[in-house]
């Protein structure tokens, strides 16, 4: 990475933010965001890559930005968890040439779902995320097979509080945005070659993650919520099934109880957005103070991730 691009990006972003415009231009959608986010959207297809043993593995790259560049493919990855990947999964993510693999799962989801299985030579590294016990909480009440007791813990709206108060705490949890922060700046290295992280669905941290990186690129704001709203489009066969059989099995009266869980939706994203503008003011402010990331770092970001 050339060292005079990272000072020309540095100087760039240390201007805009001098003058107060770069939270506008880069992070924040114009008056016509919603034309021209459909736009991007319709002509930026989102680049699964399919596996039998992960439905929801994406490559970030190919989306287009507010300054007219293009977010590289190639470079980072997201998905779900990786520990039922078959042989021929392995073939095709050996293909993809990873260097780094990011585990945001609690050591719990691990324990119960398994380690990742990953091409020779190729070890995750453990950066977990608080999900506030909601791991937990679905076990139990799962193998509680009391329908009663599964209606108390999830029905009447609990489920859906219960991820707006996870989302809120993306932001607000200083472990939560040390482990995005050291993910970002790893991404950001020019040194540090492709990288994938993943969650156990890979929706809502890793959907986090992936919502906060583009953004953090300028890529249009409803375009990394349209990327963040994707998983529903990949998980929601898979979903299904889990509930179809936890009804046949008798675990579950009431499967739908888990569709809160299992889906992401606008108004999470929006409780953890919300929660930016109360403590920082601005999607930049969270970057800068919340996750401690100063201009050479963002700049680092641009040049390697933008085309």
């Amino acid at each position: 990475m050339s060292r005079a691009r990272i000072r020309l990006a540095t100087a760039v972003i240390a201007s805009a933010l001098a003058i107060g415009t770069l939270p506008a231009v880069a992070y924040a959608a114009p008056a016509n965001s919603a034309t021209v986010s459909r736009h991007h959207q319709q002509a930026q297809p989102i680049r699964q890559i399919p596996l039998q043993g992960a439905v929801n593995v994406r490559d970030l790259g190919g989306y287009r930005t507010w300054t007219g560049g293009e977010v590289r493919q190639g470079l980072v990855y997201r998905s779900d968890a990786l520990s039922k990947l078959t042989a021929a999964d392995l073939t095709s993510v050996s293909g993809l040439g990873l260097t780094k693999v990011v585990d945001f799962r609690i050591p719990m989801e691990v324990q119960y779902d398994g380690a990742d299985k990953l091409p020779a030579g190729l070890a995750s590294t453990a950066r977990p995320v608080s999900d506030l016990g909601l791991y937990g909480t679905l076990v139990g009440a799962i193998s509680s097979g009391d329908p009663v007791k599964q209606e108390q813990m999830l029905g009447g709206g609990r489920a859906e509080a219960y991820m707006r108060d996870i989302y809120k705490t993306f932001v607000t949890n200083p472990e939560s945005r040390a482990q995005f922060a050291a993910t970002l700046r790893e991404i950001a290295d020019g040194k540090q070659g492709p990288v994938l992280y993943h969650c156990t669905s890979g929706k809502d941290r890793t959907g986090w993650m992936s919502y906060v990186l583009l953004r953090a690129l300028a890529v249009p704001q409803d375009t990394a919520e349209g990327d963040y709203l994707a998983s529903n489009t990949f998980r929601g066969a898979y979903d299904a099934q889990v509930r179809a059989g936890l009804k046949a099995s008798g675990r579950m009266q009431n499967p739908d109880l888990l569709i809160p869980l299992q889906e992401v939706r606008q108004d999470y994203l929006d409780s953890a957005t919300a929660q930016i503008e109360a403590d920082y003011g601005s999607f930049y402010g969270y970057l800068t103070e919340g996750l401690g990331l100063d201009l050479k770092t963002l700049a680092k970001l641009q040049v390697k991730m933008v085309r």
